[in-house]
């Protein structure tokens, strides 16, 4: 298989057909072999009614149905997990993201680029709550990983194989992937593509996961810089918060020396709980830093684990009946 194009869907049942239909008529045109793997984020709706009936038709089609909402990343995770292809492209399942771009993409793979990420470079959201806040946390983004795109948060990317299965996701890592993929040497190419107004269903993002987006920004930056060293981080801050307290506990011991009869907690009480705190917060820091190393270390020795469940997958026999191929994974 040379190409796996994952869509993950919630509460799209307006526009699953649709999407499949374009999907399929831009894949045989490019002639390669191809799957399409169609994941069903908890859908409340007929989304997977429709997706289970897009797989008793064509042989192409794998259906993935979780066992509920675990959000986008994951959905993505359990599509990426299960793809087959040497190539594999992400995309959104509510027809925002064009499938006649997807030749693009993959040009950009033959090329020998390892991630081909999407540049919405003429926004038609919403100024103050969609585009302002994603502009500054694109621009904080790119700063803070040094990767220089314009567009972290679309999901319409291509990634090589190898590339996407080495980097975990989990929370809403998705946005980070070209971050975490350039930590890991990959290289990174961007492309504009069309921004399309959503036309049926109702969109799932709002301000409030605007906002979330710079909190993540904080856990980027760590985990691009620290992730396996996290005592360098905590341990350079409890250094420097013990040294502070004993060099301010040096000064008032000194001060006690050389007058015996000073009361150091009426004349600097303060001072002296400022750096007996300090001293307390350093050691604190570094046992922070140790355990942090410890779960590094367990981390990177134990069994991986999938932030997601899997209730069943769907693909068609060659009696062309659906078959469940796995129940509750």
């Amino acid at each position: 298989m040379k190409y796996s194009v994952v869509v993950p869907f919630h509460n799209e049942e307006e526009n699953v057909t649709l999407l499949y239909a374009r999907l399929k008529q831009v894949m045989e045109q490019v002639g390669d072999p191809f799957e399409l793997v169609l994941v069903d984020d908890g859908s409340s709706d007929r989304t997977y009614k429709l997706m289970e009936e897009i797989a008793a038709v064509d042989s192409r089609v794998l259906v993935i149905k979780l066992c509920r909402n675990f959000g986008q990343t994951s959905a993505l995770a359990a599509g990426f997990d299960n793809a087959s292809g040497e190539f594999i492209l992400a995309m959104d399942g509510d027809l925002q993201h064009d499938p006649n771009e997807i030749p693009n993409f993959i040009e950009k793979l033959e090329e020998g680029y390892d991630v081909v990420s999407g540049w919405r470079k003429q926004r038609i959201d919403n100024l103050l709550t969609r585009r302002i806040p994603s502009g500054c946390a694109n621009w904080l983004l790119a700063k803070l990983s040094g990767v220089d795109i314009h567009d972290f948060g679309t999901t319409f990317k291509a990634y090589r194989r190898e590339v996407i299965q080495n980097i975990p996701l989990y929370g809403e890592m998705h946005r980070f992937i070209p971050a975490l993929a350039s930590w890991q040497g990959a290289s990174i190419c961007e492309i504009p593509i069309r921004n399309l107004n959503r036309v049926r269903g109702k969109s799932h993002y709002g301000i409030g996961r605007t906002f979330s987006v710079f909190f993540d920004l904080l856990t980027i930056r760590f985990l691009l810089k620290y992730m396996s060293r996290p005592l360098h981080f905590f341990g350079g801050l409890g250094a420097l918060g013990m040294m502070a307290g004993s060099i301010i506990s040096a000064y008032l011991l000194g001060l006690k020396i050389m007058n015996p009869h000073l009361s150091v907690m009426r004349l600097h009480g303060p001072l002296f709980v400022i750096g007996a705190v300090l001293i307390v917060a350093g050691i604190q820091m570094l046992a922070i830093g140790l355990l942090g190393e410890l779960q590094v270390r367990h981390y990177y020795s134990a069994q991986s684990r999938v932030p997601y469940t899997i209730d069943r997958l769907v693909r068609l026999r060659a009696s062309h009946e659906p078959s469940i191929l796995s129940d509750r994974e």
